[in-house]
């Protein structure tokens, strides 16, 4: 019998970063040059077998890039797990807004235990890079490091360039947060005392923490370019 897992994640960003974008791709894979901009909050929700015994239903929350939504985010955030937090590598200032949506995610949500909950960053519209300001970049694989996020990913939606292996990094992420916390659970003097076989322990994941060429992601597998990409 199979196992249903509700996962509410956040996707956050400046004003025209592509969040719907990314989603859009990810969900329904299909791109468009045309999306109006995002009023308060959207959400749409992907299926995904996990693996033989677990279903997760990915609820992703598009939360408006203006400013003037600021004050609503602590509604929207509520019992989220994880985000993307997403800037354009065309323009500068919304990478400088990234420590802005990262500390107000963290100020606003948290797991059980108090920890901030797994972010991704992503390094959106890649595709775009030679028209853009990429080279004044610091390096991302320390920058993630140094402000918590779990990974990061150069992205495109347009190209479809790494969607699937940004937000799989993220699932992989909270899934084993999940399986810790189980695990703690069902070692707790207070489950001791339930019957044999009554407690559910999520499937737990060993993967690699290497970070090489257009991602860096803890938890999981490095990612390649593929060839023909033109990312």
């Amino acid at each position: 019998m199979q196992r249903e897992r509700l996962l509410k994640v956040l996707v956050i960003g400046d004003l025209g970063v592509g969040k719907t974008s990314v989603i859009k791709r990810y969900v329904h894979q299909v791109f468009s040059q045309h999306y109006r901009a995002t009023i308060g909050v959207d959400f749409a929700l992907k299926v995904l077998n996990w693996d033989q015994k677990t279903v997760v239903r990915l609820q992703l929350w598009d939360i408006a890039g203006q400013e003037r939504y600021g004050h609503m985010t602590r509604v929207y955030y509520r019992e989220a797990v994880g985000a993307l937090v997403v800037f354009d590598m065309t323009r500068l200032s919304t990478f400088q807004a990234v420590l802005k949506w990262k500390g107000d995610l963290d100020s606003k949500v948290a797991l059980s235990n108090g920890t901030p909950v797994p972010a991704v960053l992503l390094a959106n519209k890649c595709d775009q890079r030679s028209h853009g300001l990429c080279p004044k970049l610091p390096k991302l694989e320390n920058f993630s490091k140094q402000y918590g996020f779990v990974g990061w990913y150069e992205t495109s939606a347009k190209d479809n360039t790494n969607i699937d292996a940004a937000i799989t990094c993220l699932v992989k992420n909270i899934m084993t947060v999940e399986d810790e916390r189980a695990l703690r659970d069902a070692t707790s003097p207070a489950a001791k005392s339930e019957p044999e076989g009554s407690v559910l322990v999520l499937p737990r994941f060993d993967y690699s923490a290497k970070e090489k060429g257009l991602s860096g992601c803890s938890g999981c597998p490095s990612l390649q370019p593929r060839d023909g990409d033109n990312d």
